[in-house]
């Protein structure tokens, strides 16, 4: 919920905003055969929804992402905004001005919505007792949210990443619930590679001696193994490229090598940083939890196609791809427009070349904005002439 007045050294965004949460006492059957009786979601929402409440999109975030995607939770100048916002804001990618953006936690989470470190029934946090959990349980537990906002149809589901995956589990579950869809940076099934390196990630944490087989809470977490994850994590989501320019093969403090295993590099120290500013804000068990969900994604999986998942979807399709992606690919990316051409599905599809990585998709801000906030305008321009031709 966006709160009344703007920051005045930041004028173009959505202002102060407010974390909010709902729980649903209800039970959610979950793909592995268990279910979660009764769970939490955070999320946040800015701008306005329209009388008819035909202008929500839904922004599903990826891997470490959480519910904050744009705006401040404090007037503090030093606080940084949220993890999109760039995109989301008035006369932004997601305008604002036009759209009610809603975006929410994913179960298994640990931004607030309900995951191995909340509280079991017992009382005691579940640790490795929380169920596990898929990508279409993550929607599954969003389909409660949005119908608790009372939205009977969102014009878009969006996401880059495991947001992408996110948004393409919503049209092919609940097809006739979402108009668009915005498939970005992201593939419909995960790659003998991709679980690969998540597999690597969560060695890294069990290795850690204080993970304890997941009994951590109330004792020192295990924030080497964390680490490490991230450090492993963060390299595939940049590029050759970027880590060159950016970095190269700069010392840290030095003028020349000076041959030990303190830090030398100007690469190691930044990986360092961000394993350590990872693990400030990040629980071990949601990453091993959320790592393992992108590890079962295929949207095939009981249609025995990708051709017959998405033959069930209603919405069109903008599907970006960029060509420094080494973690979804174009390829992989290809596999779905292939499956939409195939089954006679509207979708549009742009190959961007970026030197950026994976991370192309939140660092492209004026190629983003201008592709997709104008898919966005025009579509929402043809669906508002639509509609005023069929009024009475």
């Amino acid at each position: 919920m966006t709160l009344n007045g703007r920051r005045p050294h930041d004028p173009r965004s959505v202002g102060i905003v407010e974390r909010q949460y709902v729980h649903f006492d209800l039970s959610l059957p979950l793909v592995c055969g268990k279910t979660l009786d009764g769970f939490t979601l955070a999320y946040e929402t800015y701008g306005t929804l329209n009388a008819d409440r035909s202008n929500a999109i839904l922004i599903c975030h990826a891997l470490s992402g959480d519910a904050h995607v744009a705006g401040y939770h404090t007037d503090d100048p030093n606080e940084k905004p949220g993890w999109w916002d760039d995109a989301v804001g008035p006369g932004k990618m997601f305008d604002t001005n036009r759209f009610f953006i809603v975006c929410s936690n994913v179960i298994g989470g640990c931004m607030g919505s309900t995951g191995p470190s909340s509280l079991a029934p017992d009382g005691k946090p579940y640790g490795l007792r929380f169920p596990m959990i898929t990508v279409r349980d993550m929607v599954a537990a969003q389909r409660h949210l949005i119908d608790h906002l009372g939205i009977e149809t969102l014009f878009a589901t969006a996401g880059g990443s495991m947001g992408g995956m996110q948004a393409l589990q919503w049209a092919v579950d609940y097809p006739e619930r979402v108009r668009h869809v915005l498939f970005l940076a992201a593939t419909p099934r995960s790659s003998t590679q991709n679980i690969a390196f998540n597999e690597i990630g969560r060695q890294a944490i069990y290795a850690d001696p204080r993970w304890n087989g997941g009994d951590y809470y109330g004792k020192e977490p295990p924030n080497r193994g964390l680490a490490v994850a991230r450090m492993i994590g963060h390299v595939t989501y940049m590029s050759e490229n970027s880590l060159e320019t950016k970095f190269g093969r700069r010392l840290r403090g030095y003028d020349r090598i000076p041959y030990h295993f303190d830090v030398e590099f100007e690469v190691e120290s930044y990986l360092r940083y961000q394993g350590e500013k990872f693990y400030k804000r990040f629980d071990a068990n949601s990453y091993l939890y959320i790592t393992k969900a992108l590890d079962y994604f295929d949207i095939a999986d009981g249609y025995g196609s990708i051709e017959a998942a998405v033959a069930r979807s209603r919405a069109a399709f903008l599907v970006v791809s960029f060509s420094s992606d080494w973690l979804y690919t174009a390829q992989q990316a290809r596999l779905l427009v292939d499956a939409l051409d195939q089954v006679g599905r509207d979708v549009r599809y742009h190959h961007i070349y970026a030197d950026f990585g994976h991370d192309s998709f939140l660092v492209e801000v004026d190629t983003m904005t201008a592709l997709v906030g104008g898919y966005l305008r025009e579509r929402w321009e043809q669906f508002c002439a639509q509609r005023a031709r069929s009024s009475p």
